[in-house]
């Protein structure tokens, strides 16, 4: 999946968490993007089976979407954590960074972050 695919999911995923209800023009508010940007990028990840779109316009994400997700925000997470614990900067840089580095890391970096992370986060 491309880096913009991983960022719809996560965002999808995370403004479920926090209101309950995701429509696209909630995704296009909260990434800053046009509606036909979000509908195009709705369409992708509805015909890769990672999302449905309910007759109410609702978001949904599908078993292996929700799994998708998951997997971008528990890298996100541990990066954000593991930057400011290693280069000491703040939480908003921090997030700002593990949003670049989540898309490119390798899944044996980020095993051994994930590891530092579990042993040093207080």
């Amino acid at each position: 999946m491309h880096e913009s695919g991983e960022d719809y999911i996560e965002t999808i995923y995370l403004l479920k968490k926090k209101k309950g209800m995701v429509r696209s023009i909630d995704v296009a508010n909260e990434l800053g993007f046009s509606r036909p940007s979000v509908s195009r990028a709705v369409g992708i990840l509805k015909d890769n089976g990672l999302i449905v779109v309910e007759n109410d316009g609702e978001l949904v994400l599908t078993e292996e979407g929700l799994k998708t997700a998951k997997k971008v925000y528990e890298k996100h997470t541990n990066l954000t954590k593991f930057l400011m614990l290693t280069a000491g900067v703040n939480e908003v840089i921090a997030e700002n960074d593990a949003c670049r580095i989540e898309h490119i890391i390798s899944p044996e970096t980020f095993k051994g972050i994930k590891k530092f992370v579990k042993e040093n986060a207080k």
